[in-house]
């Protein structure tokens, strides 16, 4: 089954908690602490494997989730790291952020990596808060937790040359006689359903790969038919052959379907009208179409190439295959993506777009502490130990908290939520 789109829910290890504990051994009074740390989670990759061909093995795993981190142990001994996962999709396959649309990354080479959420650190034992002034803490920090992420993963064909074109112009019969591709033929519309990738040999000892797209329609590009679906897999080609019934046999003008066709490659995204085109004048073997080819010659404004052939019986094949490989030799790469496209995963750095806190008067009168710095903390923070709630408070006065507090009204006694808990404010 060819898939070629998922969304799935990826979910980054948690890092294992640090422990707290003390070194008692015979003859060696006043140990000190040896709690150790806790592993790191494991991280969310993505890897490009040249083997795969399609997503359908993602579609059956909406939640994708890493290991976590082992907890520390006594004698100073550091839990292990959570393994991580790596998620094995085929070359060409770009993964986005679903709510933001960023890009992660573009899998272009075999075995290239894309990290997507990077694993939480492990909390610190006992034996990293020791001093001169506590010389037995008693605190220990529970691991990082994971990252969550919601990411669309779509797989965009890598292909030297696209055909295009509408239904039942003749795309599946050029590459099934230039390529060891054999796609579905027939009279009717729509035979080819998925994309048909073909290897293309000319003399020389040239080659690249040919895509046969499914036949595009008029509102393609948002959404019409099967184009939207498809259009993406000519993202990556350089060269466009644009494939015309040039008989109209089906009563259709050849020029309305190339100026149809040409509408729908300038509306979609990356304008892929960009790319230079070799016009395919198909079917020049049955009547009328040397007439309509001297028509379109006058109607054309474009300075595109015009082919004409005959993929039925194979006439003039060659000077195609030809003039496409000299094309691709002096056509350039097209960068799908700017700078501004991809999203930025730093590991373990505190940025300034961080939210520190925030604090709303909530519907029940209890004031609400809110914040993605915050949040990191307080599920960091072991409640059952009274030296790290006291931590805890030290950490929140260093923040400026409880000085906000004040200034919004909170007294000592009152009650502030900090997410779901609850806590009495001590001035």
């Amino acid at each position: 089954m060819f898939v070629d789109l998922v969304k799935i829910k990826v979910e980054s290890g948690k890092g294992g908690d640090g422990i707290v504990a003390f070194r008692r051994e015979k003859y060696v009074p006043m140990g000190g602490p040896s709690g150790g740390d806790g592993g790191k989670g494991g991280s969310i990759i993505f890897e490009g494997q040249e083997g795969l061909s399609t997503l359908v093995d993602l579609r059956y795993n909406k939640i994708i989730s890493a290991e976590p981190g082992e907890n520390g142990k006594p004698k100073k001994m550091d839990g292990a790291n959570g393994k991580d996962k790596i998620i094995k999709v085929p070359v060409g396959t770009t993964i986005y952020d679903d709510v933001t649309n960023k890009v992660y990354g573009d899998i272009t080479n075999h075995l290239q990596q894309v990290f997507v959420c990077i694993g939480g650190r492990g909390g610190r034992g006992n034996a990293k808060f020791a001093t001169s002034r506590n010389t037995a803490p008693e605190i220990s920090e529970k691991g990082e937790p994971g990252i969550i992420k919601n990411v669309r993963v779509e797989l965009k064909v890598l292909a030297d040359v696209g055909l295009v074109g509408l239904p039942s112009v003749g795309k599946s019969t050029i590459i099934s006689i230039v390529s060891n591709s054999r796609p579905k033929i027939a009279s009717y519309h729509f035979t080819t359903l998925v994309p048909n990738l073909g290897v293309v040999k000319v003399e020389e000892g040239r080659s690249f790969v040919m895509a046969d797209l499914p036949g595009l329609i008029e509102g393609a590009s948002l959404g019409q038919g099967l184009g939207l679906q498809f259009l993406r897999h000519i993202e990556r080609t350089k060269v466009i052959l644009h494939v015309i019934d040039m008989s109209g046999s089906e009563g259709r003008d050849p020029f309305e379907d190339y100026t149809v066709i040409n509408k729908e490659l300038e509306t979609y995204k990356y304008n892929l009208l960009a790319r230079p085109q070799i016009i395919i004048a198909n079917k020049m073997d049955l009547p009328d179409a040397e007439e309509h080819l001297e028509l379109f010659k006058e109607q054309l404004k474009e300075d595109y190439d015009i082919v004409p052939i005959s993929a039925a019986t194979k006439f003039n094949i060659e000077e195609l295959l030809y003039k496409t490989a000299d094309l691709l030799d002096k056509t350039e790469s097209f960068e799908l993506y700017e700078e501004a496209d991809y999203e930025e995963i730093v590991e373990y750095t505190f940025t300034k777009e961080e939210i520190l806190f925030e604090i709303n008067l909530g519907d029940d009168g209890i004031y609400d502490l809110t914040g993605t710095r915050l949040k990191k903390i307080f599920l960091m923070t072991d409640f059952t130990k009274d030296q790290s709630v006291k931590r805890f408070a030290r950490i929140l006065r260093s923040l400026g908290i409880d000085r906000e507090l004040r200034n919004k009204g909170v007294k000592n006694g009152d009650t502030v939520r900090i997410f779901d808990y609850e806590f009495e404010f001590v001035d």
